[in-house]
């Protein structure tokens, strides 16, 4: 090897030592500090512990004077002391500065990761909305009005969250990608709603429909793989633009649909020969107007839906549907299944009543 070649591998050597130096000083700086503050408050209760009479009185002097606050309830009154805090005021007030410097610099950067959806979600019991666009910020506002608890992330390819809420977190990413599924902790969470891409169903909903709903077919499929992967069930509910392909979904378990245009469709003409029947869909569908509906858990002494609703009724709430059953009123003598799927429209104060668990949790 040449002068030259020694001189470039040398080079190299000590490029690596700087970088391992520079990493390691901001590894270690962080507990510095709090040994440097933990030995300067043992100095001072050392040298003076008439003045300091216990250790905790000694480390609560030494924030306030490194932070240069000086409330002036406790102050060195010996010599020694005094210089000690000479000695403290050179090497420490600069010491803390920087230390307060990087705390708020940490901070930064992680507002700035969260914004940016660059942070994992840890929480569990979450509802995942894949897509942002108008009809997945009402399904936010619909949430926060419906659960005071659940957390929301949401998944999409945005540079910056979308929304700034306290229960609201963004993971960026592609939702067809395992990583990006995982940021969000899909494995842990309540649900998932997928809503239709909007910027695909605004560029080529017309020229071919297949696109938008074959986007959301492959989320559901890559949030399927993470089901088996992981043992878990997951309630997936998404939103299929053509109702054609809905059997196409539920070969990928997903357990409900959003109204397709075709529902939407059919209830607007019902509009024009019931009218209010709009209104009702409303209700039933939002918790704006007080009533809602929820499910409720059977109860022993109920053996027919007769039984069921004429208790129910007697207590504020009409029962409706089993399932996607709504021809209670047409099988009242019928037996309750051990397995029914209760639902009821009431307010919520009475569904707390019907459900202490709910109000609980």
């Amino acid at each position: 090897m040449n002068h030259k070649g020694r001189m470039t591998v040398v080079g190299m050597f000590f490029k690596k030592w700087l970088y391992y130096l520079i990493k390691l000083r901001n590894i270690i700086f962080f507990p510095f500090v709090i040994i440097y503050i933990l030995l300067a408050g043992l100095g001072i209760y050392l040298i003076e512990p008439q003045t300091f009479p216990s250790f905790l009185t000694a480390i609560y002097w030494v924030f306030t004077t490194l932070a240069t606050v000086g409330f002036g309830d406790y102050a060195p009154v010996t010599e020694a002391g005094k210089a000690y805090t000479i000695v403290l005021y050179i090497t420490g007030i600069g010491l803390l500065s920087v230390f307060l410097g990087r705390v708020f610099k940490y901070v930064y950067l992680i507002d700035k990761l969260k914004v940016g959806g660059k942070m994992k979600y840890t929480g569990k019991d979450h509802i995942i909305l894949i897509g942002w666009s108008t009809k997945s910020q009402l399904a936010i506002q619909e949430i926060f009005k419906s659960d005071i608890k659940t957390d929301i992330v949401i998944i999409d390819d945005l540079e910056k969250a979308p929304m700034l809420e306290e229960r609201l977190f963004y993971i960026r990413g592609n939702a067809t990608d395992e990583k990006t599924l995982l940021d969000a902790n899909l494995p842990k969470a309540k649900g998932v709603i997928i809503f239709a891409d909007q910027a695909t169903q605004d560029q080529f909903a017309g020229k071919d429909p297949l696109l938008v709903d074959g986007k959301t077919l492959l989320i559901a499929t890559a949030i399927t793989l993470i089901e088996k992967k992981f043992n878990r069930d997951i309630h997936i509910t998404a939103e299929v633009i053509n109702q054609q392909h809905i059997p196409l979904f539920e070969q990928v378990k997903v357990d409900e649909f959003i109204p397709t245009q075709e529902m939407i469709s059919h209830a607007a003409v019902r509009s024009l020969f019931s009218h209010g029947v709009t209104h009702m869909y409303t209700e039933l569908m939002s918790t704006q107007y007080g009533d809602s509906m929820y499910e409720i858990e059977k109860q022993a002494e109920w053996r027919t839906y007769r039984d069921a609703f004429i208790d129910l009724l007697d207590k504020g709430a009409t029962l409706v549907a089993d399932g996607g059953d709504m021809h209670i009123n047409q099988k009242l003598d019928y037996l309750i299944p051990e397995d029914a799927q209760l639902f009821v429209i009431c307010d919520k104060q009475t569904f707390e009543q019907l459900n202490p668990k709910a109000k609980q949790s």
